[in-house]
């Protein structure tokens, strides 16, 4: 089989929220459910490309640079970090799917994504009808656990928090070989996963000052403001509403040190379904045939 094109029958398109502008593509069927797909560190909606081909035919697709990454806009941070936050990265999201018209969606994430689709679910609950999160445990829970461990294998959580501009002007020192370390790690083993074009435009969309200090910005909002909403959102009982599915690489790392299924079926009021896949944590490019016959059987 012949590999399709890159974002072969996508469309590219800017949206402008209330605090922001969005980058993002669209594309497959318009008359098929809707699936919002957001991507994580430190990449950008390319991470979908050989997922989304498979899709296509099944689902009208959404794939967005979230706030501070890719082509979206790279606003310094504010003090309290908060417009790097996840309610802010969901609220663009929220309004992405109102400016193009779609009132109810189905909503995946990986990493820094599916922390911004937990925010969305339970902010806007009755926006999302199924939910799935890829290679994360919440938020909350994963700071809570903090030892040496954990220290060890999430080090660039606690590098990325530091005051700007420190790990700004680290990382600025040579972003290429930093953004290869991070892509190459986490069970990935190299970089042989990666398509071409996915890899230039994360070359092309990181090693930018801005782009920087924004992916500092998201981490230093999980640290600090992002805590907040979710002790409050814990405090008053809030859950997720919907069915949700939990996905994570039998390679990575997440599964090692927390469990995953049971930390979000504690965090869920609809039903929790989960399984490893053979991967590290880069699993939508890593297997993608694999990772869209499982979204196609949930959200189906």
């Amino acid at each position: 089989m012949t590999q399709p094109a890159w974002f072969d029958g996508f469309e590219t398109r800017r949206i402008t929220t209330t605090d922001a502008e969005i980058a993002l593509r669209t594309g497959g069927r318009t008359d098929a459910p809707p699936l919002l797909l957001l991507h994580g560190f430190p990449q950008t909606h390319a991470i979908w490309q050989r997922v989304a081909q498979r899709l296509k035919d099944d689902f009208f697709l959404v794939m967005p640079d979230l706030r501070g990454y890719g082509d979206s806009s790279h606003a310094p941070g504010l003090p309290d970090h908060g417009n790097y936050s996840k309610r802010a990265l969901a609220q663009d999201m929220v309004e992405v799917m109102d400016t193009l018209g779609i009132a109810r969606f189905n909503l995946c994430g990986h990493d820094r994504g599916a922390r911004v689709a937990h925010r969305l679910a339970l902010d806007h609950p009755a926006r999302v009808n199924r939910l799935c999160v890829i290679d994360i445990a919440p938020t909350l829970d994963m700071y809570a656990r903090t030892d040496m461990a954990f220290a060890r294998a999430y080090y660039h959580w606690f590098h990325l928090i530091q005051p700007a501009p420190l790990p700004e002007l680290m990382i600025g020192g040579n972003p290429r070989a930093y953004l290869h370390a991070k892509l190459g790690g986490w069970g990935s083993a190299g970089l042989g996963y990666i398509e071409p074009e996915a890899l230039a435009e994360y070359e092309r969309c990181f090693c930018r000052a801005e782009s920087i200090h924004t992916a500092c910005e998201d981490y230093r909002a999980s640290a600090g403001i992002d805590l907040e909403h979710d002790r409050d959102s814990r405090a008053h009982g809030e859950k997720i509403a919907c069915d949700t599915l939990v996905l994570w690489g039998d390679r990575g790392v997440v599964h090692r040190l927390f469990e995953p299924l049971a930390l979000w079926q504690a965090q869920c009021a609809g039903r929790v379904t989960g399984q490893a896949l053979p991967a590290g944590h880069f699993i939508p490019e890593e297997l993608p045939e694999a990772t869209a016959d499982a979204l196609k059987t949930f959200f189906g």
